[in-house]
């Protein structure tokens, strides 16, 4: 069943209204009638819905049934990920929200290859990635949609993290602490996790984050890309504290 997120304002009484890009794709790409059974989400709330109408406009829905939000993990992880080339931040983003990710930053470091020093074009980036966070939410049922909050320089993110508990960096340079192992170190119901781009990280950079009180991890003995340490990082997270892999 396809699954579609709508605003507050869409909705009155029994009916949920679908317009703009999501009208679209319902009837150009998707191609529902009236009868046919949709997902809707709102604030933490699923509906169950019948396509009632189609208009050039709008579509209106019946509401069948009203359920409360089921499929968010219980943790709460903030990714925050060193800016990679090409479409691999695309990639990281539509694959950690698929994973149970709430949110993500993007992070320039001393490594970082990508730079954005265009507000416009920063603007556009965050918007993309947004996007692409919609319809994997979309595809993967999420109740929400995580939120890309921006790019933050290195030391702007350390001034971020500066109040948080729980820190988790996987790095290439350490050997001995394992993500379990870190995790039993903190207790918190949200893990910032920080996952350097294709450089890594700078000793002082990994120094200023210790000093921070996070938890320097190892991901194992081979060198992970980092489109591949977000992606295993987030789904360890997940599987030790209790949200994947179990029903």
């Amino acid at each position: 069943m396809h699954k579609f997120f709508v605003e507050k304002s869409q909705i009155e009484s029994n009916s949920i209204y679908i317009s703009g890009n999501d009208l679209k794709h319902i009837q150009k790409v998707l191609r529902l009638r009236p009868g046919d059974k949709i997902e809707v989400s709102c604030d933490g709330s699923n509906y169950l819905c019948e396509i009632s109408k189609l208009d050039k406009d709008k579509i209106e829905t019946t509401i069948i049934s009203k359920g409360i939000a089921s499929r968010e993990a219980p943790i709460e992880i903030s990714l925050y990920q060193g800016l990679a080339k090409g479409s691999k931040m695309d990639f990281i983003i539509q694959k950690c929200v698929e994973i149970g990710v709430k949110d993500f930053y993007a992070i320039e470091t001393e490594r970082t290859i990508v730079k954005i020093k265009d507000e416009k074009k920063e603007i556009n980036r965050i918007e993309r990635w947004q996007s692409i966070a919609e319809e994997a939410a979309k595809q993967s049922k999420r109740d929400f949609i995580p939120h890309i909050k921006g790019i933050l320089k290195f030391d702007e993110m350390v001034n971020v993290l500066s109040k948080e508990e729980a820190i988790i960096v996987p790095y290439e340079n350490e050997e001995n602490l394992s993500i379990r192992d870190g995790l039993g170190k903190v207790n918190s119901k949200k893990i910032n996790l920080i996952i350097g781009a294709e450089g890594g990280f700078e000793d002082y950079e990994i120094e200023k984050l210790r000093d921070l009180g996070a938890q320097i991890v190892t991901l194992g003995p081979r060198t992970l890309r980092t489109e591949t340490a977000a992606l295993v990082s987030s789904a360890i997270i997940l599987y030790e504290l209790g949200n994947v892999g179990v029903i």
